[in-house]
C-alpha cells in the first residue's frame, strides 16, 4: 500500500514538473517483498479446517423419519440394492488419519480393487491432511469406480482426521450411490497413559 502512494506520488511530480520522459526509479525494501510472499502463501492456504464436523451441523434425529429401518437387522444382507445383494456389494474403506485421507475399495471378500490417496492426487505435504485434498480424492476416486462399472458401495470409516466426513461427500460427489456407512474407528477402553505436561 504504502509502495503504491509512492509510486502515485513520484508520477504527479514528474507530470508537474514539466518534464514526461523522465523515469524515477523506486526501490522497495526486502522486508516488504517478505511480508507479500507470505500474504501470498496464506492466501492460497486453505482457511481453518472444519475437522470432524464437516462442513455444516446437521440435526440428525430430526431428518431421520423412520428409526426402524436405519439400522441393520437379520434381512440386511439379502436385501437388494440396484440389482446386487447386499452382501455383494463392493466397500469402500476410508482411512482418514491426521495427515492423509487413503481410500480404497475392495470387493465384499477383501479383495483390493483400486486404491487413491491425497498424495496421489497431487497434494504434497501439509495440504495432504486437509478436508479439500480428501473431497478431490474421493472424487476422483469415485469417476474411476464408475469406470470398473461400480455404481453402488458400503462405506467404512476408519480414524478421526479432516478429510472424514468430506470424502463421503466426495464420493456422492463424483457420482457413487452409498447404501450404508459403517464407523470401524478403533476405540479404546482402557488407553494408554498420556504424555506428562511440557515444562515451560
Amino acid at each position: 500500500m504504502f509502495v503504491r502512494v509512492l509510486r502515485d506520488f513520484c508520477r504527479q511530480t514528474a507530470a508537474v514538473s514539466g518534464r514526461e520522459n523522465v523515469n524515477r526509479l523506486i526501490h522497495i525494501a526486502v522486508p516488504l517483498e517478505k511480508n507479500r510472499d507470505r500474504r501470498s502463501f496464506l492466501a492460497s492456504v486453505p482457511r481453518k479446517d472444519e475437522g470432524t464436523e464437516g462442513e455444516k451441523f446437521v440435526f440428525i434425529d430430526s431428518a431421520i423419519t423412520k428409526k426402524e429401518d436405519m439400522f441393520p437387522d437379520i434381512n440386511t444382507p439379502n436385501m437388494h440394492f440396484g440389482g446386487v445383494k447386499f452382501s455383494d456389494v463392493p466397500v469402500c474403506h476410508i482411512k482418514s488419519s491426521r495427515n492423509n485421507t487413503i481410500l480404497h475399495v475392495t470387493k465384499p471378500n477383501g479383495e483390493r480393487i483400486m486404491i487413491r490417496s491425497c498424495g496421489m492426487e497431487g497434494f504434497k505435504n501439509t495440504r495432504k491432511g486437509t478436508n479439500i485434498a480428501a473431497q478431490a480424492t474421493a472424487i476422483g476416486l469415485a469417476t474411476r469406480a464408475l469406470d470398473f462399472g461400480i455404481h453402488t458401495v458400503r462405506v467404512t470409516i476408519n480414524g478421526l482426521g479432516p478429510g472424514r466426513m468430506s470424502s463421503i461427500k466426495g464420493l456422492t460427489m463424483g457420482g457413487l450411490k452409498i447404501i450404508s456407512v459403517t464407523d470401524d474407528t478403533p476405540i479404546s477402553w482402557n488407553p494408554l497413559r498420556s504424555r506428562k505436561q511440557r515444562k515451560l
